[in-house]
């Protein structure tokens, strides 16, 4: 996979915050080399986040992101304040944009102590230093630069390099749970809602993860599933499969062989498969009139058999015996406020980064509310979470 198809959830997120007519969209051009951003003297020019995934050197690929001022005003400026705050959540990288000249206002040092409270790393970036007849003495997070003329343009894109190495984390999605060499089979079932042509991104990362292991993926329909272990010389190592037919592969792998599925794979990928299987017993506590919130990462066209909003809910509505409510979100949405959900069933998380979806997690864990996914709760609806969590040692405990 080369720098340009980097998936975004892969990629480092950059992203600019200050008040208004600090400069932040000049810098943000200044850095990418690219017109990004609109700029003008008019102040909340930059009414939503602007994103770009590209490849910034010396760092790589990359999301830069151009969020609104924090200090806008009024109905319609408390919204843009809101949107660029939001942008906290996917934030690996953040750099606060400030004017030279007025240097720091209340607004940018609340922004400091968010990013301090929630152990983001930043830089502080004083732009139009052209104006200023002499630089000050500034901190080692601090350097002064120049939309306008260059000035100090290429350090920040160094000192930004030297921050995204120390957050950059190289994880395997599943090649360290096996031995050298080993088999998988993985089981893909034809998505309607999959690009023709085209496998889903999870599948993608985990045959690329799988080769750069050393070791040997198959892969299979379900229809075709049995016949592909018949012609097997030896049992595979593990099988992995889409969450949508768990029933029906687990009754066609023998039990002896390990067996889990992407969504949990990705769990574990992303951090939080210990509090996504924890948040699943909920589903056996769930009573008439719960409102149960199924969230997913990306936006799709809904297809008549879509797994959120049509497989789940009948799913669920089967496995409780209940008469639950459900709300649906997708995308970047996902409230602020839980209170009124008794359980969050959130899809892997393929299409969001890692910060993203710790983000919303600890939301959900802040208001007590439990939160599983896909993958974990068609597990423990068809009595086989025990056995998907074979992969994975202590987990199998919980």
């Amino acid at each position: 996979m080369g720098l340009n198809d980097t998936p975004a959830a892969e990629r480092l997120h950059i992203v600019f915050f200050g008040v208004r007519n600090a400069g932040k969209s000049s810098l943000v051009n200044a850095v990418t080399g690219q017109e990004l951003s609109v700029v003008s003297d008019v102040k909340g020019t930059t009414t939503d986040p602007v994103k770009k995934a590209m490849e910034l050197l010396p760092l790589g690929p990359v999301v830069i992101v151009d969020t609104p001022g924090v200090d806008d005003e009024g109905e319609l400026g408390e919204l843009r304040v809101r949107r660029a705050k939001e942008a906290l959540a996917y934030t690996d990288l953040a750099v606060l944009v400030a004017d030279a000249k007025k240097g720091l206002t209340e607004a940018d040092k609340a922004l400091i102590r968010t990013f301090e409270e929630k152990g983001t790393l930043y830089l502080i970036a004083y732009n139009k230093a052209d104006l200023l007849a002499q630089i000050p003495d500034i901190g080692a997070r601090e350097l002064y630069v120049s939309a306008k003329t260059g000035q100090g343009i290429q350090e920040l894109k160094e000192r930004l390099a030297a921050l995204g190495n120390t957050a950059k984390k190289e994880k395997p999605i599943v090649s360290d749970l096996l031995s050298a060499g080993a088999v998988a089979v993985l089981v893909v079932p034809i998505d309607k809602a999959a690009p023709k042509g085209r496998l889903i991104l999870p599948q993608q990362q985990t045959i690329r993860d799988l080769l750069d292991g050393g070791h040997t993926a198959i892969v299979c329909r379900d229809e075709e599933l049995a016949e592909t272990l018949n012609k097997l010389t030896a049992p595979p190592d593990i099988v992995i499969t889409d969450s949508q037919v768990f029933g029906k592969v687990s009754k066609i792998v023998p039990p002896e062989i390990p067996m889990t599925s992407f969504s949990i794979l990705f769990a574990r990928y992303k951090g939080n498969l210990e509090t996504l299987v924890r948040g699943a017993a909920m589903l056996d506590r769930l009573q008439d009139g719960d409102t149960v919130l199924i969230s997913e990462g990306c936006t799709h066209h809904r297809q008549c058999e879509d797994i959120g909003t049509v497989k789940l809910p009948k799913w669920l509505s089967d496995y409780t015996k209940k008469n639950l409510q459900f709300a649906f979100t997708s995308g970047g949405t996902f409230p602020e406020d839980l209170s009124s959900y008794a359980l969050v069933i959130h899809c892997g998380g393929c299409m969001l980064n890692e910060k993203e979806m710790a983000s919303r997690l600890a939301r959900a864990e802040a208001q007590n509310v439990p939160m599983t996914n896909y993958g974990v709760a068609i597990a423990q609806m068809h009595g086989i979470l025990k056995r998907s969590l074979s992969p994975f040692g202590e987990l199998q405990k919980i």
